[in-house]
This record gives structure tokens, sequence and C-alpha cells, in this order.
């Protein structure tokens, strides 16, 4: 079969655009409506993209720029995609869960429920927090230092994928006439003590029908990459231009034979940040649109948190980004992208907080669906791209546009299905059902040797 791109739908209450909520065609309490979830997730699931997509933070912005952003009240992803699961059949359900301030068991429970209600749809997005604020929710005065994240992320991510081998596929009999409920051969007890975590199991639900949900990853630092190269079966990054997402493409993939994985073992969505117009200079002023509604100060905050948790309320609007140092507490592959595209374009604190109010540092595309298919095409093609994670400015009009007029000229060029080649999130992603690791595969007969009947 050609090879085909993968498409999710990264949803965010009324829409990506930091100024969404006050667009007229927006609910302004999206967040909290889940009749306006329900048909995202039904728009998105009719257009056959591979699945949805909720971010999450356990924080929220408590500041007085905060006030004039939408982003403090919003549902709790596994809640709700266990409730969307319900409504929908095939489309993927994938939820993002800190391993910064949760317990590997807890994790691995609720994946494996949302496994189990969603028929095999679930996956886990893994991130280490990479909001500062969070921290004081959680017991502690500091954030985690970002090297100590990620050795706590790596050790968390062998404990949960541990407790989902914890049965057998086969393990439970429900044998009434015997009496027997589970066949305690087929138990796996992880007995985990690391550096982090002490964890006995096994885990109270039985192996989920992926086997284990698609584990995602967003990290696109050098211990990020490492990390998503020995771990991760999805990944998304930011990337701004086809340049700088083929060299992440090819280091990625090149990690990845050194953990004894092949090419086709994990998948890259960058994200792209979409607005469609029946003509360039429509999808334009659809854009403007928004990017009227932006307020200057609106624009340096988010611009700040993106950074890596930074108040910049103290530099002047019209002047240059500051040196500022490496974050511990952000995102530094994030603050990387960001300070190298204001010195490129020379932009001010205001031009680039602006500018990245619909995005977030996401390649942008801003015209015709022709114009915006042949872009991704350009990057499926040429080794940047295994699919993309699609942001829009606004919902649920955004993914209309996307999925009525984007998604047929993708089909139309061969380029993404028109029908679901399975009922998993695996099958649909072409990733293969992971063996349990409690499993010795038995050793074959000699040729000499008959099997005793």
């Amino acid at each position: 079969m050609t090879r085909q791109l993968k498409l999710g739908a990264f949803l965010m209450a009324g829409g990506h655009h930091i100024a969404a909520w006050r667009h007229p065609e927006v609910a302004a309490d999206a967040g909290l409506d889940f009749t306006h979830y329900k048909r995202l997730a039904q728009i998105a699931e009719a257009a056959k993209f591979d699945a949805l997509f909720v971010a999450d933070s356990v924080a929220a912005p408590r500041d007085e720029i905060a006030s004039r952003m939408a982003r403090s009240a919003y549902f709790e992803p596994l809640t709700l995609l266990s409730a969307l699961s319900v409504v929908t059949e095939n489309i993927g359900l994938i939820a993002t869960t800190t391993t910064s301030y949760n317990e590997p068991y807890h994790v691995a429970r609720k994946f494996a429920s949302l496994d189990h209600l969603s028929g095999g749809r679930a996956g886990w997005n893994l991130v280490t927090s990479d909001n500062a604020a969070e921290a004081q929710n959680f017991g502690r005065y500091e954030h985690i230092g970002h090297a100590d994240r990620y050795s706590r992320a790596r050790e968390f991510c062998q404990v949960v994928t541990g407790l989902w081998d914890s049965w057998e596929d086969d393990a439970f009999i429900r044998d009434k006439t015997s009496g027997g409920y589970y066949d305690p051969a087929k138990l796996h007890v992880l007995d985990h003590v690391g550096e982090h975590f002490r964890v006995k199991g096994p885990l109270n639900v039985a192996r989920s029908p992926q086997g284990q949900p698609v584990i995602v990853q967003a990290g696109s630092s050098e211990v990020g990459r490492d990390l998503a190269a020995q771990t991760a079966e999805l990944v998304f990054t930011a990337q701004t231009s086809l340049a700088n997402a083929q060299a992440f493409y090819a280091d990625l993939k090149g990690r990845l034979s050194q953990y004894g994985r092949s090419h086709d073992s994990l998948k890259i969505m960058p994200g792209v940040f979409v607005v469609v117009g029946s003509t360039e200079e429509q999808a334009q002023e659809k854009f403007q649109t928004f990017q009227r509604l932006v307020e200057p100060e609106v624009g340096v905050a988010l611009l700040g948190r993106m950074l890596g948790n930074f108040d910049l309320s103290k530099y002047p609007l019209d002047g240059p980004l500051p040196d500022l140092p490496l974050t511990e507490s952000g995102q530094q592959s994030r603050q990387k992208l960001l300070t190298e595209l204001a010195g490129r374009e020379n932009l001010s604190l205001a031009e680039l907080g602006r500018k990245i109010a619909g995005g977030r540092g996401h390649y942008s595309l801003v015209g015709t669906p022709v114009q915006i298919a042949d872009r991704l095409q350009e990057w499926f093609e040429q080794g940047a791209a295994d699919g993309f994670n699609v942001l829009v400015p606004h919902l649920p009009g955004g993914l209309e546009d996307f999925a009525n007029e984007v998604v047929p000229e993708l089909q139309r060029r061969g380029l993404f299905r028109t029908e679901y080649e399975g009922r998993t999130l695996r099958q649909n992603l072409g990733l293969v059902r992971p063996s349990n690791k409690f499993i010795q595969p038995r050793p074959p007969f000699p040729d000499n040797q008959e099997i005793a009947q």
C-alpha cells in the first residue's frame, strides 16, 4: 500500500489562537462545554483523522494578564476523552499526563481503563512539566530541574509499561464451572525498585486491547529526543521550516537503531497551524481578524510562558527579546526555536508575541486548500514528517474548514485515507501491537523431535 500521512486534531477549548475566545463565532465557555467537544470529535472522525489530542497543565495562570486569556478553565483530559469514547468509534484518543506530578500506578491504571473503554484507542502523551507553577500544587517550593525531570520520566515510563504487562492477554479465564477467575501462571508482579519509584504491582486492570496504549512524546531537546527514541511511538514537535523539520526527522529516526527499533516503529507529526480560505486573500483576512484581537501585553505574556516561564513585562514592548538564561523550568527546545525566530526576523517583543499568538511557534500555513496541501505533501514526501498535528485558530469553524476543504484535497492526491484501516489507534497509525515483556519466546522444537501427543 502507498504510504499515507497521519493527522491529529489538536483540540484546545475555543481554538489555538490566544484571542480565539473573543471571536464572535467562538463560545467563550467552550472549555467546559461537553457538547462542543462532542461536535469536534465527530467532525474529526467523519474526516478520518487518526486521533484527537488534548494537552494539559496542572496549574492555572493567576496573574493580571492571565485574566485576559481563556486558559484557566477546561476539562481534565482523561475524563473528557473517556466521555468522548462513548460518542465515537474509530478515532484515537490521546491525553497529556505529566510524569513530574503524578505516580506511575495511577497513570498506568487510567490509560489502561481508557483503552478498554474505547476498544483500543488510547494514547498517552508523556510529558515532563514545563510550567513551574505546577510545583506549588504538589507540595514543592521549586520546580524539578530539567535533567531530573527527564530522569524521572524515563523511569516513570519503564514502570507504567511494566504495569501494563501485569497480565497476559488470556489471563482472565472466568470459568464459572471450575471457579477459576484468572490463571495465576499468567500474572506477573513488576516489583520495581528504582531511583525515583518503588512499585510492587500488579495493575488491577487486565491487559488492554492494544496490549499497551500508544506512547506519545513532544520533547525536542537533546535529552527529550533520546527519551523519545527509546520509548515513544508517536512524536509531536514544533518545527518552523522544511529544513529544520528534515533535520529533526533524520536525527530522531537515526537514533532508533541503538535501541533495537525499526524506522517505522515511531511516527513523527509536526504541529501545523492552519487557516483556510477559498482564496489566499480570504485566508489572510481570516487570520488578521484574530491578530487584531491580540493585546500586546497578552502576546508578550504568552511569549514569556513559551520561552520558559520568564516575566517579560519589565521590558519595552518595542524593544528586542532580551538575552535570557537557559530555562530550567520550561521547554529548552521551544526557547531555542523562538529565540532564533526573533533574531532571524528582527522582531520586537510585541511583534514576536503577536507572531506566535496562533501557532505558538509551530509551522503556520495561511492559504487555500491547494496551497496548504502542497506544503503538507512537500514535508511528507521530503523526509520531514509522517503526518501532522493540526492546530486551528478557532473551534469548531477552523476544524470544519480543514476537514471539509483540505482533507478532500489530500484524499484526491492519494495522501490520506478514505476509510479507517482498523478499529484501534495502533492499527490506524500502522504500529505493531507490543508483546508482553514477561513472556519468554518458546524455543523451537529440534527438527528430529516430535511433539508429544
